[in-house]
Order: structure tokens, then sequence, then C-alpha cells
């Protein structure tokens, strides 16, 4: 018998999932492998991926710039991303009842931290190149302690959110109020997170169409005064693209799971969220692989880094080798315009 204002530190994982009506199996099906299979495919790319992109900002003094400390913090808060999801795939499906209450917030709490701090990064980068593109700079001047604040602020707040739930904003003494999706917290907590996600994906909107407007004015401005370069149109053209890689990969990685996550905090008892929650978790998991393609891989200088990473003979190469990688990185710098007033590129492929 459940009393109103009782808390139930001392019960099982069962007690919690049959409260909120979440199956509990104990054994494995064929839903569950499908799930751990993909998860830990998904869990490894995310590791090798992100430990290179880190790998690469160390190596190359090139990216000892702001902005590249800013995709390192987003490739550490992947990397930490794939180390929770990982630990989610090795205590999942019937090996969820064995846990203790304690391992279960564990387990969530990794998930919540670093993904938290994954979506704040992207925020930050998002300011930064506005506030960078606006002064008119290929690499922002920004002082290396302030971004070290920024950094920290992220890390702060990724945490703050993510140990909550065990020290407070969970369900063990308000049954009502828990959540069908992880039935140990309320769902309160499911709905200020889904709705914080949305605030911060509103925000990158509207810096990066801020950023695009203005390009495209300077761009305009500047073809009324000198020929019509060819430059010029791919300027915009590339800027365009990268706008939408960066907000649709968003979309489609994580306006799903918010959906559901909004949905089960508003309490909707006939939406069937538990259908895909373990999909669209998936989903939002994913975005941490499409991080490191959409905001280093896209860089002409990162992928040659990699290159010199992955392949040994790269770091021999003979004298036509260097210069074909000259010719190249001149190639690939056609994101790139000179102002006519100071000289300083409009655009860089870091945006």
């Amino acid at each position: 018998m459940v009393t109103m204002g009782q808390c139930y530190y001392n019960e099982t994982i069962g007690f919690f999932y049959n409260n909120s009506g979440k199956e509990l199996s104990s054994h494995w099906r064929p839903k569950d492998i499908v799930v751990v299979a993909l998860g830990l495919t998904v869990s490894v790319l995310v590791l090798l991926t992100n430990l290179l992109v880190i790998a690469a900002i160390t190596s190359n003094r090139r990216f000892h710039q702001p902005i590249y400390y800013l995709l390192g913090n987003l490739a550490a808060a992947d990397l930490f991303a794939g180390v929770a999801y990982l630990f989610l795939m090795f205590h999942t499906g019937p090996r969820t009842a064995r846990l203790s209450l304690e391992g279960w917030f564990l387990r969530q709490g990794l998930l919540d931290t670093s993904l938290t701090a994954s979506v704040a990064t992207l925020l930050a980068i998002a300011v930064e190149r506005h506030r960078s593109v606006m002064a008119v700079q290929l690499h922002s001047r920004l002082p290396r302690g302030r971004v070290v604040m920024l950094i920290v602020g992220v890390w702060m707040a990724a945490l703050g959110l993510g140990l909550l739930p065990a020290h407070s904003w969970h369900c063990l003494c308000a049954l009502d109020r828990c959540s069908r999706m992880a039935p140990l917290l309320s769902r309160s907590y499911l709905a200020v997170w889904a709705l914080s996600s949305l605030l911060v994906f509103l925000l990158m909107v509207a810096v990066y169409t801020r950023i695009f407007f203005y390009v495209r004015r300077r761009v305009q401005r500047m073809a009324e005064h000198v020929s019509c370069h060819p430059r010029y149109r791919e300027t915009t053209l590339s800027l365009v693209k990268t706008v939408v890689i960066i907000l649709g990969a968003f979309v489609v990685c994580w306006t799903p799971g918010q959906v559901v996550l909004l949905l089960d905090g508003l309490g909707c008892q006939s939406c069937n969220v538990l259908a895909v929650e373990k999909y669209f978790l998936l989903l939002a998991e994913a975005n941490s692989l499409v991080n490191a393609a959409v905001y280093s891989c896209r860089d002409a200088e990162m992928r040659r880094t990699f290159r010199r990473l992955l392949c040994c003979a790269c770091l021999r190469r003979s004298p036509h080798e260097s210069a074909h990688d000259a010719s190249s990185a001149r190639g690939h710098a056609s994101t790139r315009i000179m102002l006519p007033e100071n000289g300083h590129p409009l655009m860089d492929s870091t945006l």
C-alpha cells in the first residue's frame, strides 16, 4: 500500500517501474538485443571519433585558438556521452532490475550530465562564432582565461543538472509524480530538461540567422564596389549550407527525444512514449557522432591533421606530397573571402 508523503528509499527498482507502468523484463527480448547492438556500435564510433578530434586539436598548434578550445570541449562532452551510453548498454535490459537505487541514479546522471554539456557547448560555439564574425575576425581574440571560465561554467551547469535528480529532483517521496520513461525521476525534471534543450535550439537559430544575414549583407555591399567574384557567391552558399547542416543535425537528432520527454513530463497518459524512448535516446546519442562531422571534419586543416594521425606514412611525406597538401589547402579556402577594408577573412570553415 502506497502512502502519500512517505519515502521509499529502501525499495527496489522493480517497485518504481511497476508504479510507473514501465515493463522490467527478466530476460533478453529481441528488442533489447537490437537496442544494445546498435547502442554499442554508436558508442564505440562516438568514442573513437571524438578521441581523434581531441588528439588533432592537442597535436596541432594551429588549433590552439579559443574556437578550437570550444570544439575540443564539445569533443570531450561527446566522448563523455559515449562513455555514459556505453555504461547504459552494460546496465540495461534484464540487468536494470539488479541495479541499486544509487546505481540507477549514477546511470541516469552520467547521461544527463554528458548530454547537457554537449548541448550547452553547442550554444557556446554559436555565441563565440557570432562574436568573432561580427568583429570580422578569423579566430576569436577572446582571452583564454575567459574561454576557460566559459568551459568551466558549461560543466558546472551540466553537473548541477545531472546531480539534481539523485539528491532532490526525484519522486522517491512522491510516487504520483514519477515519470514513465525514467520511473525514479519527477515528471517536472523531464519537462524542464526538454524545455531547456528547446530554448538552446531557439537561441542557436537566432544566432546563426543573424550571422547569415550579416554576412549576406556584407557580401552584397562588397559586390557593389568590386567586380562580382565567384568567391562571394560561394561564401554565401557555403554559409547557408553550414547553417542548415548545424541546425538540421540538431533538429533531427534531438527533436524526437525532446518531444517524448516533454510529453512524459506533462503527464500525457494517452501518449505511448515507452514504445519509442530507447530509439530516440539512441538518436540523441548519435548526435555526439554527428557533432564531430559537422563542427570538426568540415575544417580542411582538421582533415589534414586526421590524415597525419591515422597514417604514419604521412609523417614522412615527400616534398612533392607537401606541395600537394599546400595547394590543397589553398583549394579548400574557397569558403573564405577577403574584406577590402581590412583584409580579414569574412568566414571560416569552423562556423
